[in-house]
């Protein structure tokens, strides 16, 4: 916002033009430049929205001039005859839109051009001349920062004045002659015909001043803000009044200001007419020195406090202060601390360092083993996504619809998180080789609660691997798994291939699914883990059994067995398993074939066995004749054949 020295030098003392913006600056104000013009210097200053109320004027900011330097402020004192009682009827249909209405009807007006003076005030801070009228108007807001508007009262209908909602269909064309459609959204100033201004914005031609006008009536009001800022949004007018209405004003400049402007115009001024239903009451905030002294680091007095909030225009006794209308930003007890610190100057206040009691908090395990989780899978290669809350489709019969969905795309809560993990796979599946991706999140169906999915192209043994490993390495044992029976009412609607999932149990208890997706939900072939991260943070443990690296050398032989479709890896697993368990560290599968050179019905299961001892090192006769009992052992099924 642009200030004059010289005009900010009526109501200050001020220091030189470069010492000004110095002390400006380290007050909290930002002058982005200053420039010398014409005998005088403008300051460019960033005023921050907060400080709209009280600082968007010439009075305010010689105001915070005053109270950094110490200096006396000088506000002019507005001198006015009163004539009678004008006849003008004043009307505002609802109080919540305009919280107050100040006028005076001024008569024997000459509209003429401005004195030299007044030009360049307004030249200065950017605004055109237009009438001695109009420019005393600007001149006022620029200096106590409430805007005015003068109407013709000869033009007026019915000598009424109405602060209403404009009508559906009502239209005005405004002082630039731009014409603007109306609704009842839109705040306006109208006579018992039609619209005379836009509220808070512009004026309309109907009632505008002219070389003719003799009488006028001075309009000084206050605005909701809320509905000033929604209809210059409306209307794309932005405006020096909108936009000081948009910071909100006090209540209190109204009076002032259109006094002020009634005694820079030439006329007989009528008695106030005030529409004022509910005036506030200042408010008052206790002040506790000792928590000043915590927070700003210093020790301060109370006549030390009282000066300094006394000099910013508040009233302190007995460690309360009395907050002055015009100070629309300050609320609490901090507020206050902040303003004490700021004058005081933080310059002021030494550097020390604090002291206080570092204790480690409390370890929080939900979020605990959530990292632990990730951390381990990210080691297994896993990328960790994140991925919306929603979804589109109703994927699972027990899928909650929002009833204010963002999108179509986004209709109901996840009851799970396998759909979204696919829709990252469809995205990215053509531009990587493998794609190993999880999120950890909350799913919502009956009950909101958290599961831990990961999917992977990659084959199901793999994936299976990395469960594995996920729950060896929080400490969980007792793991297997089981054939998930599907029932009649879930197979409808299921996203597992049929006789693909396993069913994950650690100690008889059921905590996820492990599979491969159905061809139905995926063009693509991908293998997906389940879990239920509620079931599994509660027998995660810390503690690992310790196992010492053998010393011995390990030795691996293949084995492969043809059996029927039917039959389950994990059935020929449990099989050689039984055989010399104390010798077997270790049975992985590394094939399944099926097809040419197969019989038809059959698939080809091919494993490592490997062989360690903890004492001694295997001899391979030993090796030999734990191998020949395996075989032994496998092909007493009938329908299997240890292939040689």
């Amino acid at each position: 916002m642009i200030f004059s020295y010289n005009w900010l030098k009526e109501y200050v003392k001020l220091p030189k033009p470069d010492k000004l913006v110095e002390l400006l600056n380290m007050h909290a104000f930002e002058v982005e430049g200053l420039k010398k013009v014409k005998g005088d210097y403008i300051l460019d200053v960033d005023v921050l929205p907060n400080r709209g109320p009280d600082c968007f004027s010439h009075i305010g900011i010689a105001r915070e001039i005053a109270a950094i330097t110490g200096s006396k402020l000088e506000i002019p004192a507005s001198k006015i005859k009163q004539s009678n009682k004008s006849n003008l009827n004043i009307e505002v249909k609802d109080k919540n839109d305009c919280l107050r209405y100040t006028a005076r009807v001024i008569t024997d007006v000459k509209v003429k051009s401005s004195p030299r003076w007044l030009k360049q005030r307004l030249e200065s801070c950017g605004l055109n001349s237009i009438n001695n009228i109009v420019d005393i108007a600007n001149y006022v807001m620029l200096e106590t920062g409430q805007p005015l508007h003068a109407f013709d009262l000869d033009k007026l209908s019915g000598n009424r004045i109405i602060v209403r909602r404009a009508k559906k269909g009502e239209k005005i064309t405004t002082l630039d002659n731009n014409k603007f459609d109306l609704n009842k959204d839109i705040l306006i100033i109208a006579d018992s015909q039609s619209p005379l201004a836009i509220a808070g914005m512009k004026g309309g031609k109907k009632a505008e001043i002219d070389k003719k006008t003799k009488t006028i009536v001075l309009e000084s009001a206050n605005f909701n803000s809320r509905l000033i800022r929604q209809a210059s949004k409306k209307l794309g007018l932005k405006t020096d009044a909108s936009w000081r209405f948009e910071h909100k004003i006090d209540p209190n400049l109204t009076e002032q200001a259109v006094n002020r402007a009634g005694e820079l115009i030439k006329g007989k001024v009528s008695k106030i007419i005030d529409f004022y239903p509910n005036k506030p009451k200042n408010k008052r905030i206790k002040l506790d020195l000792n928590y000043l002294e915590k927070l700003l680091g210093i020790e301060l007095s109370n006549k030390q406090v009282g000066d300094i909030l006394n000099r910013l225009g508040f009233k302190y006794s007995k460690n309360t202060a009395e907050v002055p209308s015009f100070r629309l930003d300050i609320s609490i007890q901090e507020d206050l601390i902040e303003e004490i610190g700021r004058i005081y100057g933080y310059e002021k206040i030494s550097a020390v360092f604090p002291v206080a009691s570092l204790i480690p908090g409390k370890r929080n395990m939900e979020t605990f083993w959530e990292d632990v989780s990730k951390n381990i899978l990210k080691e297994l290669g896993f990328t960790e996504v994140y991925n919306y809350s929603f979804v589109g489709d109703r994927d699972f019969a027990d899928s909650i619809e929002l009833e204010n969905p963002i999108s179509s795309e986004q209709k109901y809560l996840r009851p799970s998180l396998i759909p979204n993990l696919l829709k990252n796979i469809e995205r990215n599946i053509n531009s990587f080789k493998e794609i190993k991706i999880f999120e950890l999140g909350k799913i919502f169906t009956k009950e909101e609660k958290r599961m831990l999915t990961g999917a992977t192209t990659n084959s199901f043994y793999q994936i299976k691997g990395a469960v594995d490993s996920l729950l060896n390495k929080l400490g969980i044992s007792d793991i297997y798994y089981d054939e998930h029976q599907a029932t009649p009412e879930d197979s409808k609607s299921s996203v597992w291939q049929k006789g693909k999932t396993a069913e994950i149990k650690i100690a008889g208890q059921e905590i996820g699914f492990l599979g491969e997706i159905s061809s139905k939900v995926s063009k693509y072939k991908v293998n997906v883990f389940d879990i239920d991260f509620e079931k599994l943070s509660k027998l995660c443990s810390e503690e690992h059994e310790y196992q010492p690296i053998s010393q011995y050398p390990s030795a691996v032989r293949d084995l492969a067995v043809l059996v029927p479709m039917s039959v389950k890896v994990v059935d020929v697993l449990n099989e050689i398993n039984t055989v010399e368990e104390n010798l077997i560290r270790d049975v992985d599968l590394f094939d399944i074939y099926e097809g040419e050179g197969i019989p038809e019905g059959k698939k080809n299961l091919a494993f490592h066995i490997i062989y360690q001892a903890d004492n001694r090192t295997l001899k391979a006769s030993e090796i030999n004749t734990i191998q020949n009992k395996i075989i032994k052992f496998l092909e007493k099924n009938p329908d299997w054949e240890v292939r040689k």
